[in-house]
């Protein structure tokens, strides 16, 4: 569970309290009108006080802030668990309890779809696109795509830059693979992470002299690291979409949380954090 102070605007608070009142008064009637059923009745009600978020690892602080905002206006906190958008998937798949799952892109989504793990509908939250990352004051003078490209192998070569980026089977690989492709360049990175935090770690401690990572990232970590960008990451950017889960035991609150995140309440803080808000992803 986080929590933060929260802000707000009330005309948003009143749409998502009318909600979560309405659902409220059917989980009641579902009650009242089937006996004996009390229990499985409860456990679907917005009496409910946590709900479990399973959410890609580059929404994780921007998130955190949204959860505490939409706590304080409905009392329901909202528990985060952030990974690499595959590894969650993983976990969905072998039976990990959550109620929302929100990926780095559509396809992770679809294969949650294909195996039957998410109700529809699904929205797309934001999106967010690749630079290249750097560490502070760049080095190793890396200015282009270009000056990354090698051969496979070409990164063990004496004087090459050292780059590393994300796994092909994770969102932010898969986009370094259709961005190189664009750009008619040949990356050979050192390593492929599982999680694109993993990828600015490595930049961060100057293990890597690059590395292909969201724009929002590199704003958290501007301390420390500098931003490159790359002209043909807008035409592949990763929109991040939200879906309760079909197995959810609190579907009306996850619905509501999913609701609020659309609010300009819950677009106020990505926009804040550089992501492109829904409407214009």
């Amino acid at each position: 569970m986080r929590s933060s102070a929260r802000i707000g605007m009330p005309g948003a608070r009143s749409r998502v309290a009318a909600g979560l009142l309405l659902a409220g008064l059917l989980a009641l009637a579902g009650c009242s009108s089937a006996p004996g059923s009390e229990t499985e009745s409860t456990s679907d009600s917005l009496t409910a006080s946590e709900i479990s978020v399973f959410v890609a690892a580059s929404l994780d602080e921007v998130m955190t802030t949204i959860a505490a905002d939409f706590e304080a206006d409905t009392g329901i906190s909202v528990r985060l668990s952030s990974a690499g958008s595959a590894d969650l998937l993983a976990q969905l798949l072998q039976g990990a309890p959550a109620d929302l799952f929100i990926p780095a892109d559509e396809r992770t989504m679809d294969r949650a779809a294909t195996q039957d793990l998410i109700s529809a509908p699904t929205q797309l939250i934001a999106s967010n696109t690749l630079v290249i990352a750097v560490p502070a004051g760049n080095p190793a003078q890396i200015d282009a795509l270009e000056d990354l490209e090698g051969p496979a192998g070409a990164s063990s070569a004496p004087n090459s830059p050292v780059l590393v980026q994300c796994a092909p089977q994770v969102p932010c690989g898969a986009a370094a693979r259709q961005v190189a492709a664009a750009a008619d360049v040949s990356l050979a990175p050192v390593s492929e992470e599982l999680s694109v935090t993993d990828v600015l770690g490595k930049v961060r401690s100057g293990e890597a002299d690059a590395g292909l990572v969201y724009s929002t990232d590199v704003r958290l970590a501007a301390a420390e690291v500098d931003a490159v960008d790359i002209p043909e990451a807008a035409e592949f950017p990763n929109r991040y979409p939200a879906a309760v889960l079909a197995e959810s035991a609190q579907p009306e609150a996850a619905a509501a949380f999913l609701e609020f995140l659309l609010t300009e309440d819950g677009q106020r803080p990505l926009r804040e954090a550089g992501f492109t808000p829904a409407g214009e992803s």
